[in-house]
């Protein structure tokens, strides 16, 4: 059983709930906040050193890196997911294991200067489409099979608006406890 403090080192925002009801005003927050992330987490992780990029933001957690690359890695497969979704009928979208892909070389040794490029572009594209998007296109849906439900597209806009932020806080909170 995790402690207190494990468990807001883990969830520091809070762990996502889907909300009941999402309102126009919401989906314009969640694009907003989309929109704004990449600048961000650029400015949170200006100046990182090597050594502050390789540390755990918890015990037993990612590195910063990690953290970083992971993000540009879920957000890519969200932008997808949303074209999936928008260009079929409740297609079953291919789930990864993001802690084997947390383990890859490719996120111990690739600067993070590249997945926050990513990011940039990543996101422009997707706030593009999520602003060209109407009611119905927001209520069209996907299938996850590991958890075997399916999900609109405004609920993962939901869930990506508190990604996005979930991994900001995780450096943050580290940064302000190492006092960097």
């Amino acid at each position: 059983m995790e402690t207190k403090e494990a468990e807001k080192q883990r969830y520091p925002i809070g762990a996502f709930v889907t909300p009941e009801t999402i309102t126009e005003d919401d989906l314009q927050n969640y694009i907003s906040d989309i929109e704004k992330f990449p600048e961000d987490l650029r400015k949170l992780v200006a100046g990182f050193t090597d050594s502050q990029l390789e540390t755990p933001y918890r015990k037993k957690g990612w590195t910063v890196r990690q953290v970083i690359h992971h993000i540009a890695d879920s957000h890519m497969n969200a932008l997808i997911r949303f074209k999936l979704a928008l260009t079929e009928d409740m297609p079953t979208i291919k789930p990864y294991f993001e802690d084997k892909w947390a383990e890859l070389d490719d996120y111990k040794s690739t600067p993070v200067n590249v997945s926050l490029d990513l990011l940039d572009s990543l996101h422009k594209r997707w706030v593009n489409l999520l602003r060209s998007m109407g009611k119905k296109d927001f209520e069209k849906t996907f299938f996850h099979p590991e958890h075997g439900k399916e999900f609109s597209l405004d609920e993962i806009a939901a869930m990506y608006s508190w990604h996005g932020r979930h991994h900001y806080a995780h450096i943050d909170e580290l940064r302000k406890r190492m006092n960097w």
